[in-house]
């Protein structure tokens, strides 16, 4: 399965430190953020990446140029502006899912996670076309986004508790399917399509209940800078 890294994004919340830097060259522990997606990736078993980069992209394509150096393929989908999450992908379905078949991986790559990624699943029974990785609800996202029950997401929750709101850690894998109608080039978001793949009961999920933190600010940089520091005695 091939695997995808979502690196096209401004940075925003993150300036100053974005203003010359591409987030995801931003350093944890002495390592870019992205460069600890790809090691961990590639020990799952994932060895040919698609990056995909607008705001100072070239600097993500110089850092990590082909990927040999860190034992992995890794090819690019340059946007000129940001397409948002659901039209990066469409852009990069060719190189993704060559036979417009194959399932892959999405990885947010601003986000921090001790998700195992060998667990994602290879294949997903019909008629589902999308699963994700659910997680505990952060301080910013008390309402959470999805709910699960019995393996399957859902978008609605009631009181009970197998189905309290979970949020979506922005780990997921997905079928070509999904993205029916998204032309290449064209803007889109990924929420609206998940939530009528939901409707339809065609997303599966698990929860993961260990570390995540959505790295979207200096100071979440800095909290988790510190927790791997921490995790690595240095």
């Amino acid at each position: 399965m091939r695997a995808m890294i979502l690196a096209a994004g401004l940075g925003t919340r993150m300036r100053p430190l974005t203003l010359d830097t591409p987030k995801p060259l931003l350093k944890i522990a002495d390592q870019p953020m992205i460069e600890h997606h790809i090691l961990r990736l590639k020990a799952a078993g994932f060895t040919y990446l698609v990056i995909n980069h607008a705001w100072l992209g070239e600097q993500i394509e110089a850092y990590l140029g082909d990927g040999q150096r860190l034992g992995v393929e890794i090819v690019y989908s340059a946007e000129s502006e940001p397409l948002e999450t659901a039209g990066g992908i469409a852009k990069a379905l060719p190189l993704l899912s060559p036979d417009g078949q194959s399932l892959f991986a999405v990885i947010n790559g601003d986000i921090f996670c001790d998700y195992p990624f060998a667990q994602l699943p290879l294949t997903l029974e019909a008629p589902k076309i999308a699963h994700l990785v659910l997680v505990d609800n952060p301080e910013h996202n008390p309402a959470g986004d999805f709910a699960l029950q019995a393996g399957r997401v859902v978008d609605d929750s009631d009181e009970s508790a197998d189905t309290r709101k979970l949020t979506f850690s922005g780990i997921s894998v997905l079928s070509p399917a999904l993205f029916d109608g998204i032309q290449a080039g064209e803007k889109a978001a990924l929420a609206p399509l998940l939530r009528t793949a939901i409707s339809e009961g065609k997303v599966s999920g698990e929860h993961h209940p260990g570390y995540w933190v959505d790295v979207g600010t200096p100071e979440r940089l800095t909290e988790v800078d510190q927790f791997v520091r921490e995790q690595n005695g240095v």
